[in-house]
């Protein structure tokens, strides 16, 4: 079941559910928006190619860039991470989407990977693609995304292995 505005606010104040900052304007009918940090991960201007495969590390491809103002040129793609850290409850997991007044401008904030696993604690990394052949002008602080909660059946209890928990950009 996806939560609405109530069980939303009901899973905070019970300390179930913890997002840091957390801002109760930004508490939707059923999600929550969540905002664009200032920092961006562009992939290496001197990278030829990239493998895909088990080993691959999208670190080892990338550099940090600290901005309010990022130009996310046409048909391209950049990493970026949400203001908000959202510690995620055993039962409840997570889906990110971009605000549709963005989506009909071009910008996707969640090309392939939406699904927030129950039991994790993070700044929620995005994968933002510009599909127009115009520029899109991204502001840090921007209402960029909303997020959406569904109640799990059973507790999902992260193993703690896996290298996206408690992740930074």
């Amino acid at each position: 079941m996806i939560l609405t505005k109530n069980k939303i606010l009901e899973e905070i104040n019970s300390g179930n559910l913890k997002i840091e900052p957390f801002d109760k304007n930004n508490v939707g009918v059923a999600s929550i928006d969540l905002t664009l940090d200032n920092k961006f991960k562009v992939i290496k201007k001197d990278i030829e190619s990239i493998p895909i495969t088990p080993d691959s590390k999208y670190e080892n491809y990338t550099e940090l860039i600290k901005t309010d103002r990022f130009i996310l040129e046409p048909k391209s793609f950049v990493l970026a991470i949400t203001k908000e850290k959202v510690c995620m409850p055993s039962n409840l997991c997570g889906w990110i989407h971009t605000r549709s007044s963005f989506a009909r401008l071009g910008l996707m904030v969640h090309m392939t990977a939406p699904f927030i696993n129950p039991d994790t604690n993070n700044n929620e990394l995005l994968e933002l693609f510009n599909a127009t052949d115009k520029p899109l002008i991204l502001h840090a602080r921007t209402k960029i995304c909303h997020m959406i909660f569904e109640r799990c059946e059973g507790d999902g209890i992260y193993d703690g292995e896996n290298q996206f928990n408690n992740q930074q950009l």
